[in-house]
């Protein structure tokens, strides 16, 4: 079971306070920085989107950040591209979790019984999957699959991420699986799936926590990276990435096209990342 003194641990950790405090403004940011705004994402404001110059205007007046070269405003796009990846890196997260924890399990508890046959298949199939580079792998699934959605995007990032996940789970189960309580179970004749969910997922589950949290900052990187890329959602859609590619021509003009989505993806890769560490420390068995 998760150790009851992880909370403390966790609470002492800074890094850990201060990467749970960024994914908290973070996820403010993207459900009330549209509202704060008040402007569509995807509408030009040719009234007031130049400054008296003719250039594309800068922060202040009716657009908090400006707008971009398309006289959009940049703050709510911003804050729009934020929901985007939240909702993708959550979802995905998830969908690669469940799928990787199931592998995991069922490889782990078939290792060295009469079903090893699974486990050897099983684990060949991470084998394979780990061998290409994720990046590289989700970009070539990406651009296969043409026009995307928030859909399609969140189901190639979660299906191409599992096997670090599975590989460890089934390391995991495979140290639980010899434990007196489950040899006893086995003996009491519970059946397999009930030992595998009762007794066995609770407790892996703090290893899924600390990849859970992990793996967010690694999707809002891939789906940064596709929008970049042009093989994630196809405009008008703010995404950071997107945002990223058509602020670079200006970013000798205009620097805040580029800074902005880009010290946003550092940030919220910043912040998942120290949420995991803290986590993972808070949540190992070894910890005074």
């Amino acid at each position: 079971m998760l150790d009851p003194r992880a909370f403390r641990r966790f609470q002492k950790n800074r890094g850990a306070v201060f990467g749970t405090g960024l994914v908290v403004l973070l996820v403010l940011f993207a459900v009330i920085g549209p509202m704060v705004s008040g402007h569509d994402p995807n509408l030009s404001d040719f009234t007031s989107g130049r400054d008296p110059s003719g250039s594309i205007a800068g922060p202040g007046g009716r657009h908090l950040l400006g707008v971009d070269p398309l006289l959009r405003d940049s703050f709510s796009r911003l804050a729009h591209g934020a929901r985007i990846s939240l909702l993708v890196a959550f979802f995905a997260t998830t969908l690669s979790i469940v799928v990787g924890a199931a592998v995991g399990l069922a490889s782990g508890y078939a290792e060295g019984t009469r079903a090893q046959s699974l486990d050897t298949v099983l684990m060949r199939a991470v084998d394979v999957g780990l061998s290409f580079p994720y990046l590289l792998l989700v970009m070539a699934i990406g651009a296969a699959v043409g026009e995307t959605t928030i859909v399609t995007i969140l189901m190639v990032l979660g299906l191409t991420s599992w096997f670090g996940t599975a590989r460890i789970i089934r390391s995991k189960t495979i140290q639980v699986r010899h434990l007196d309580f489950i040899m006893a179970s086995r003996a009491l004749g519970q059946s397999t799936p009930a030992i595998l969910l009762r007794h066995i997922l609770p407790n892996v589950a703090g290893p899924l926590i600390v990849i859970a949290s992990a793996s967010v900052a690694q999707m809002i990187i891939a789906e940064s990276v596709l929008s970049y890329l042009q093989v994630g959602l196809p405009p008008p859609t703010a995404t950071w990435g997107r945002m990223l590619l058509e602020g670079q021509r200006f970013y000798t003009v205009a620097p805040r096209l580029v800074l902005a989505p880009g010290v946003l993806i550092f940030l919220a890769v910043l912040g998942f990342n120290l949420l995991g560490e803290g986590l993972r420390d808070a949540l190992d068995p070894h910890e005074d």
